[in-house]
């Protein structure tokens, strides 16, 4: 019955050795595709490169904060390709035109059109 008796210190001395030691190390960041930067992706106010707007015309992309160029280009480029002629002469400017999280648009007569979304990203795409 000693050994039994014995049993509740052992398990307290070890349960309170603990209490010292150094925290376990911190959990490794996690490495999914969401949060993982790709290759391309442009810091606040990153050029990236051109696409065609309405009527044929060119226009430079430039990125705002967490938005690769790769996402830029499309959602400008479906912006471009949903925008009809009424839109695109509205004596209020083009848009409000929503590319999937994105809404896009701008004002009259404005060479550069503007798309952000809630979380802050935004893009830009001035007729050059």
């Amino acid at each position: 019955m000693k050994s039994l008796a014995v049993l509740p210190a052992a398990f307290a001395v070890v349960l309170l050795s603990g209490c010292g030691a150094d925290p376990a190390p911190a959990a490794a960041p996690s490495s999914s595709p969401a949060s993982a930067p790709s290759a391309d992706q442009a810091l606040a106010g990153s050029p990236c490169g051109e696409v065609t707007g309405f009527q044929g015309a060119k226009n430079k992309v430039v990125v705002h904060g967490k938005t690769d160029c790769a996402e830029a280009t499309q959602v400008l480029t479906d912006y471009f390709s949903k925008l009809t002629p009424a839109e695109a002469k509205s004596p209020q400017g083009p848009g409000p035109v929503v590319v999937g999280a994105w809404t896009c648009g701008s004002g009259p007569n404005d060479p550069v059109t503007s798309c952000s979304t809630e979380d802050e990203r935004q893009i830009e795409a001035t007729r050059s």
